[in-house]
């Protein structure tokens, strides 16, 4: 038996007006997905435990089939294993985001928490510049992808406030600085950070092409490295994670799955669909597990762009799960859950507790079916009437254990 794991990071919505009351989800041409809802179970999943921040790091645990209470330690630390920089036992690891901030009336306001997407090569040599210019006494700075990038304080602090930057998007960020014991250390980093970012050839060049900047850091997501127990010791199986985001090949990495990397997957609606497609096949020849992850929705999202969201939909429908279902007929019996792992509403631009809906199949009809020929929306899993109020059951579920 094989078993995989679809999910469309963010892919889950509130109803809106200019789609006749319908989520993006209900209103995008996802014939794949309609297909599999008619003869699988249908239902809703809470990913984010009451008492936690509804982010990516939460919840994709909780849908690896992890309680985030007995083992979330921070974001970042996950990112950091993605990116194969150790942690000691007291060391902490903080997302590093390169971030625009612009002056609105006599404030500073957090323009664009993605600094305009920023390539990988450019955003390297910011990187680059800041080990160069602040690295040092415990303070070290590791290039990521894009605007993605890791912070780590070396027997540092662990217990500030820090606010996620996509939620403060259009925002005064002077009332949103961390707070509590360490948070003057940040603070410190960030303002030196705009000196030198400011100045830098790499944005010197993006104002002249009239692009978004890349002139501060937003440091968050801090934590110690975790205590995970392996899916082998857990479940019983080995796997693969196929994703372009840090955090998830992160969580990969800590569950003792490999951690493919997959040329031109971008995190986008341009990512190279077909190359995770592939990568996902040849591991189920050799594993029984892969967890395959598209961030594009996710992306749209927090951009406010509907018509970007549908297509990051219908692309993850047709390309995704399409295109998966053309070829696991030769692998023999497999199930599947196909899931978001939040929603991330366009009216607010940031992550939601809202449950999720997801899709449960059994190739050999081991799921009973919920009945429904609405197709896979929030509104169909609502009728299945099946809730998880803990998501992280869905895995053993999906496993029968």
């Amino acid at each position: 038996m094989k078993y995989i794991v679809l999910l469309g990071d963010g892919m889950a919505d509130e109803p809106m007006e200019e789609l006749g009351g319908k989520t993006v989800l209900e209103y995008a041409n996802t014939p794949n997905m309609d297909k599999l809802a008619a003869s699988s179970e249908v239902g809703l999943a809470h990913t984010v435990p009451e008492g936690f921040h509804p982010g990516s790091d939460v919840a994709n645990l909780s849908v690896f089939g992890y309680d985030p209470a007995t083992c979330y330690s921070g974001r970042s630390p996950l990112e950091a294993a993605s990116m194969k920089v150790k942690l000691g036992p007291d060391d902490v690891a903080f997302r590093l985001n390169l971030v625009d901030i612009v002056h609105n009336y006599g404030k500073l306001y957090m323009f664009d928490f993605t600094a305009g997407h920023i390539g990988s090569a450019e955003a390297r040599e910011l990187i680059v510049a800041l080990q160069d210019q602040l690295g040092g006494d415990g303070i070290e700075f590791y290039p990521g992808v894009s605007y993605r990038h890791l912070m780590v304080w070396r027997n540092g602090k662990d217990q500030m406030l820090c606010i996620p930057p996509h939620d403060i998007i259009n925002q005064s960020i002077e009332d949103k600085l961390p707070t509590g014991v360490g948070a003057d250390t940040l603070i410190q980093l960030t303002t030196s950070a705009q000196m030198i970012l400011n100045n830098h050839p790499v944005n010197k060049a993006r104002a002249d092409a009239g692009k978004s900047l890349a002139n501060s850091i937003w440091l968050w997501g801090q934590g110690k490295a975790p205590h995970i127990q392996t899916y082998k010791e857990k479940f019983g199986i080995d796997g693969t994670v196929v994703s372009a985001v840090d955090l998830i090949k992160g969580i990969g990495i800590y569950a003792g799955l490999d951690a493919v990397d997959v040329p031109g997957a971008t995190g986008y609606v341009d990512t190279n669909y077909a190359g995770k497609v592939e990568a996902a096949l040849t591991a189920l020849q050799k594993k029984d597990f892969v967890y395959l992850h598209v961030e594009a929705p996710d992306e749209a999202g927090h951009s406010g762009d509907m018509a970007e969201k549908i297509q990051a939909i219908e692309l993850f429908d047709e390309k995704i799960v399409g295109a998966m279902l053309d070829k696991l007929d030769g692998f023999g019996p497999y199930r599947m859950l196909i899931m978001p792992d939040h929603p991330t509403p366009l009216h607010s631009r940031t992550h939601s507790m809202d449950p999720v809906p997801y899709i449960l199949y059994d190739s050999a009809g081991g799921f009973a079916s919920s009945g429904t020929n609405a197709g896979y929306s929030e509104k169909s899993a609502r009728a299945g009437g099946v809730v998880y109020h803990a998501a992280h059951k869905l895995i053993p579920r999906l496993l029968q254990q």
